[in-house]
């Protein structure tokens, strides 16, 4: 059968511009960095992109090396484009990046002319598209000149192969020097892709500041903590959660006795707001306006479902901030 989109999709989710772009987001987006591999269940990862959709979120977040094996993720979403959103393309944000280890050799990695347009290249092969929304320069790179990756990026949008570029990763000084470089290359730097969450908050030190500044966009990934910032952790480590996998970023080290203290205490507030510790902890970065979007990743259908539901209650009070910041 055949996908028909929702036709309440844009009833319930906000959006919210890009710094002082014309683009809006959603304020939840889809990242595609795990389940999405061919170790994966493709009809599960297509479930999800599906009932997102539905749901109002219009942006998907990949790179070149989401897998495993590297590609993957963008082949599988390439499947869904071809079958399921041939007719919904210009209602989609598709972004993807480059700047980690992609092939073997000299050329693969980091953020040279050769490898950035070759990259996107072979990620629009992967995705059968013409074009991505949203190209990024996934991380600094300390050997290339800075000039020479803003102008691939430059390029990028010239060539038609991307509306739009940002960076991630970069800190304050970094963004700043990229962004007055695209603008003597007459484009516009969109939006920044840095990490937050409640336990790794070193954005709002400058960077916020510095985005707001230079009219930029930011979308905050890892928002959950690679899943830490759930209830799935409060009893020990679940067989089928992140941190038993093998190859995850999550390890059992990283749940400390510390941390989990902190995570009971951030659950009983989120449940005396009548919110799931994950709802409150995306609630928590979107209380700022600068944030354009959280990029969340999931397993299940209900997890995306449960994080669309905390846009019911985005507000804080002064009480509740400051005993988050207790907590902390």
């Amino acid at each position: 059968m055949s996908y028909v989109a929702s036709s309440s999709r844009y009833e319930k989710m906000i959006y919210r511009r890009s710094g002082n772009s014309g683009l809006k987001l959603p304020v939840i987006s889809l990242g595609l960095w795990h389940n999405w591999g061919e170790v994966d269940i493709f009809e599960n990862g297509r479930s999800m992109v599906l009932r997102a959709f539905d749901l109002g979120i219009t942006h998907f977040d990949l790179a070149n090396n989401y897998g495993p094996p590297y590609g993957a993720a963008e082949e599988n979403l390439g499947r869904i484009l071809r079958k399921d959103f041939n007719n919904y393309r210009d209602e989609l944000v598709i972004s993807t990046k480059a700047g980690w280890d992609m092939w073997p050799g000299p050329y693969g990695n980091f953020g040279s002319r050769k490898y950035l347009i070759a990259s996107l290249d072979q990620s629009l092969s992967r995705m059968g598209l013409d074009y991505v929304d949203i190209f990024y320069h996934h991380r600094p790179d300390p050997e290339t000149p800075l000039e020479e990756t803003m102008g691939a990026l430059a390029d990028i949008v010239r060539f038609g192969k991307a509306l739009y570029v940002g960076i991630s990763q970069y800190s304050p000084l970094q963004t700043k020097k990229a962004v007055n470089i695209l603008k003597t290359l007459s484009t516009k730097c969109l939006i920044h892709q840095p990490n937050y969450n409640f336990f790794d908050r070193w954005i709002e030190k400058d960077l916020l500041d510095v985005l707001k500044e230079q009219g930029m966009g930011c979308i905050v990934f890892s928002p959950l903590a690679q899943g830490l910032l759930t209830d799935k952790y409060l009893n020990g480590i679940p067989p089928d959660s992140r941190a038993a996998k093998r190859d995850s970023f999550l390890k059992p080290d990283d749940i400390t006795e510390e941390k989990l203290n902190q995570v009971k205490k951030l659950n009983d507030l989120a449940l005396e707001r009548g919110q799931t510790l994950a709802q409150m902890a995306i609630a928590w970065i979107l209380r700022m306006p600068t944030i354009t979007s959280a990029l969340i990743g999931a397993s299940r259908v209900d997890q995306i479902e449960e994080i669309v539901d905390s846009l019911k209650n985005l507000e804080f009070t002064a009480e509740e901030l400051s005993a988050i910041d207790k907590i902390l």
